[in-house]
């Protein structure tokens, strides 16, 4: 489990030379090992749950309604509307898209059902990204950390553009975009035809809404997408995840009552250890297991925007990488503290 806590922050990683680092796996690989060997009851945990497509089609038909409802609003309306219920649903949708993209909703077996279902929920997003999601997300897990492949961790112009408190807020306020493009130039991967299916099928639907409910429309449903994954208490989950708030800690948990919104995605910890365990069940996972996931932990998404904000130490060249070799891990970890909770 030494790899767990043996991250340091992109900025530490810039800053040294490549004598310093080693990667040989993923910092949760271990941890899946030793507790699957502690409490083998676990995989009865895992599988899938196509109680989900329920909820998320309830969200659509909620979005489809809204943009009913909303033709002939006012623009103040609809942008207070696309932040305060756009971008929850649209948020909550795209935390679905990751869910499905584990394949925990009609199981491995059936990918074609699960890309059709991550599709559907893509439909009020307005941007084609379900697919392509699934496709860069399976590296994040399987290369947690890995500076190069793992295309959540900002780049080094990241890091080095956005650190004042003012150009953090921009760097929110851009992330929607800085998030959906990253991939595609950090680690380029060839485009699939179940990408191209969903690039047609949205920009059909998009052009429907646009045909016959107008173009507040369509303006509600972007900006319920650029809203909730931008500057917003639920986009606090992004920075919550894999930045360095503890030492040298890979991941970090949320356990708060957003996490009702985002399907669990605050088990965070958890859902690394066991990827193909459906989200109503992680907190069953924390139960069993509960030594190994007493961590520090976040409380608030609030709290985290504010700490990345204000705090100089943080901003996107705090994003965790790994893995500094014992010795230089030893002397970070003697310099740094953590600014989280323990469960006790």
């Amino acid at each position: 489990m030494e790899f767990f806590q043996s991250c340091a922050s992109l900025d530490f990683r810039i800053n040294s030379t490549d004598e310093d680092w080693i990667y040989q796996e993923e910092p949760h690989t271990a941890r899946r090992k030793e507790i699957l060997r502690k409490y083998p009851e676990i995989k009865k945990l895992m599988g899938y749950d196509p109680s989900i497509a329920y909820i998320v089609t309830a969200e659509v038909i909620v979005q489809l309604f809204m943009c009913w409802l909303l033709q002939g609003a006012n623009w103040s309306s609809i942008f207070i509307l696309a932040y305060c219920l756009g971008g929850v649903l649209n948020h909550s949708l795209g935390s679905a898209i990751h869910e499905i993209g584990h394949n925990l909703a009609f199981g491995h077996a059936r990918p074609w059902a699960n890309r059709l279902l991550s599709i559907w929920c893509n439909i009020p997003i307005i941007v084609p990204m379900a697919i392509s999601y699934k496709k860069y997300h399976a590296d994040h897990h399987k290369y947690l950390g890995e500076e190069n492949q793992d295309v959540d961790i900002p780049t080094r112009l990241e890091g080095y553009l956005f650190r004042h408190p003012i150009t953090k807020v921009l760097w929110l306020l851009i992330h929607p975009a800085i998030h959906g493009i990253r991939p595609f130039y950090k680690s380029p991967k060839p485009l699939t035809a179940w990408e191209m299916i969903n690039s047609a099928i949205q920009m059909t639907f998009n052009l429907i809404i646009l045909k016959y409910l107008g173009v507040k429309s369509i303006v509600y449903l972007l900006s319920g997408t650029l809203f909730g994954l931008g500057f917003h208490p639920l986009a606090g989950h992004f920075i919550s995840e894999h930045y360095l708030f503890n030492k040298g800690q890979a991941t970090h948990s949320y356990y708060g009552p957003l996490n009702f919104i985002l399907f669990n995605v605050g088990y965070h910890i958890e859902h690394h250890d066991f990827p193909y365990i459906p989200y109503h069940k992680l907190p069953e996972v924390k139960r069993i297991a509960a030594e190994y996931y007493d961590q520090p932990y976040h409380t608030s998404w609030l709290k985290v925007l504010w700490d990345f904000i204000f705090n100089k130490d943080m901003g996107p060249h705090s994003r965790g990488v790994g893995y500094l070799k014992d010795e230089k891990h030893m002397l970070l970890l003697s310099k740094n503290g953590h600014f989280l909770k323990k469960e006790s």
